[in-house]
């Protein structure tokens, strides 16, 4: 007797999942379940490809709880069948998907894409919060929207490629949150800092959100010290530079100047160490948004206690605690290239603005 070929059998054994009871077919797919997530390396996917057309089978015969448990299952294995995996991520009900968008690392970047190029929200939402995300994967998301592309910006796992890039660039001429959540988003490249900050119809890198989207608690205006004079900056200023010489200018030095309320040398010793000219680090100390300063002060390389001590002895209404809680975010989220570049050349045009020219001029003077 001739033994019927591996091809044979697999057909009998799917013709024999069509006739079989449905309970039957959910205890069959609960065996293939535990087979597949037991095996190891190379027959993991030796068992994936024997067993995709019975699953693909077992697929049409189960109910939605059963279809949600595989998802689940296949969803945590790095070798899956590919054509049930295909299946899942693409089936219309969000709970039998999300499971394979969100975590399968063995669906294909192909069928991501495609999924993500005209799924529901809910797929979308399971793509965005995905750990990795390739770049064509990206660049289908993108097309889904403003919303989405924030979503991607803010996932550090998001992969841009440089026309992605191009497009979010373009797009913060129009959208100061996409600008600012680019300049905030972690390990973004100096280059396209520098585009942001050069595209001409903004005059800041990271525009300042809408009044109505901050928070009550973010409202409080402060009320900062009278600005040191040029005269006190000249004073100030042989001090500063002496400490910097000699290694001296260093974050103990800095809380003391603010502490003590020493606006002129703090005020000095963050444009030294930070190298922005004297009119901008004065715009941020008192621009009712503590974001700048904040920048300042990563840019300044000092840490977070010197930079809340700056931030609660600036004058004005006490820092809130929502006030702290997103000053510590945004020192922690960025990057010291990151904020080298927006105190030192983002708020120059918004910092000139704020000054007559004599003033500017006796500023920049002090501050070389």
């Amino acid at each position: 007797m001739m033994a019927n070929s591996p091809a044979d059998i697999l057909v009998e054994l799917e013709d024999a999942v069509a006739a079989c009871p449905l309970d039957r077919c959910a205890r069959i797919l609960e065996g293939i379940m535990q087979l597949l997530s037991g095996s190891r390396d190379r027959s993991a996917e030796l068992l994936a490809n024997v067993v995709d057309g019975v699953l693909l089978r077992l697929t049409e015969r189960v109910e939605t709880g059963a279809l949600i448990q595989l998802s689940t299952a296949l969803a945590e294995l790095k070798v899956a069948p590919p054509e049930t995996l295909r299946r899942l991520a693409s089936h219309n009900d969000p709970d039998v998907a999300c499971p394979v968008l969100l975590k399968s690392q063995a669906l294909a970047t192909a069928d991501l894409a495609a999924i993500a190029a005209s799924c529901g929200e809910r797929h979308l939402r399971a793509i965005v919060a995905r750990d990795c995300i390739e770049p064509d994967v990206t660049e289908a998301l993108m097309a889904r929207g403003d919303q989405i592309c924030l979503a991607l910006i803010k996932n550090p796992g998001t992969q841009f490629s440089d026309s992605a890039y191009a497009r979010l660039i373009a797009g913060a001429d129009q959208d100061g949150e996409i600008a600012k959540a680019l300049v905030l988003r972690p390990g973004i490249p100096d280059q396209v800092v520098r585009k942001l900050l050069a595209a001409p119809s903004r005059k800041t890198a990271p525009a300042k959100p809408n009044a109505s989207s901050v928070p009550p608690a973010q409202e409080a205006v402060p009320n900062p010290q009278k600005l040191p004079s040029a005269d006190d900056y000249a004073s100030a200023r042989p001090e500063i530079v002496a400490l910097n010489r000699v290694g001296k200018l260093n974050d103990s030095t800095v809380n003391r100047f603010a502490i003590r309320g020493e606006t002129a040398s703090l005020l000095t010793a963050l444009s030294v160490l930070s190298g922005a000219p004297i009119e901008i680090v004065e715009h941020v100390l008192m621009d009712e948004d503590c974001e700048g300063l904040v920048m300042a002060c990563r840019a300044s390389r000092l840490n977070w206690a010197t930079t809340l001590a700056i931030l609660s002895n600036r004058g004005g209404a006490r820092l809130s605690f929502a006030q702290r809680e997103r000053a510590q975010l945004i020192f922690d989220t960025l990057l010291l290239s990151t904020s080298q570049w927006t105190v030192r050349w983002g708020e120059i045009a918004a910092g000139a603005n704020t000054r007559d020219p004599g003033h500017r001029a006796t500023k920049m003077g002090n501050s070389r």
